[in-house]
């Protein structure tokens, strides 16, 4: 599948984002690619979907968290 190998690419992609378009560039990325495996997984309803979709979330959640100026570690 493409899309878990384009998932698995943002997943393991350097995080480092030093300006405020590239953060909300990756955050929208990763907002797109989990509605995607969403969509995939609600078909076929495999646990490695809902766990690389899982870790996808916890990547966007600690870039939005950096967008909205809120410590890193809260």
């Amino acid at each position: 599948m493409d899309l878990i190998s384009k998932a698995l690419e943002f997943e393991t992609r350097k995080m480092r984002f030093p300006t405020t378009s590239d953060r909300v560039l990756a955050a929208r990325e990763a907002k797109s690619l989990i509605l995607s495996l969403n969509e995939v997984y609600k078909e076929n309803k495999d646990s490695e979907i809902m766990d690389i979709m899982k870790r996808l979330t916890v990547i966007k959640q600690r870039i939005e968290r950096r967008l909205k100026g809120k410590p890193l570690t809260a």
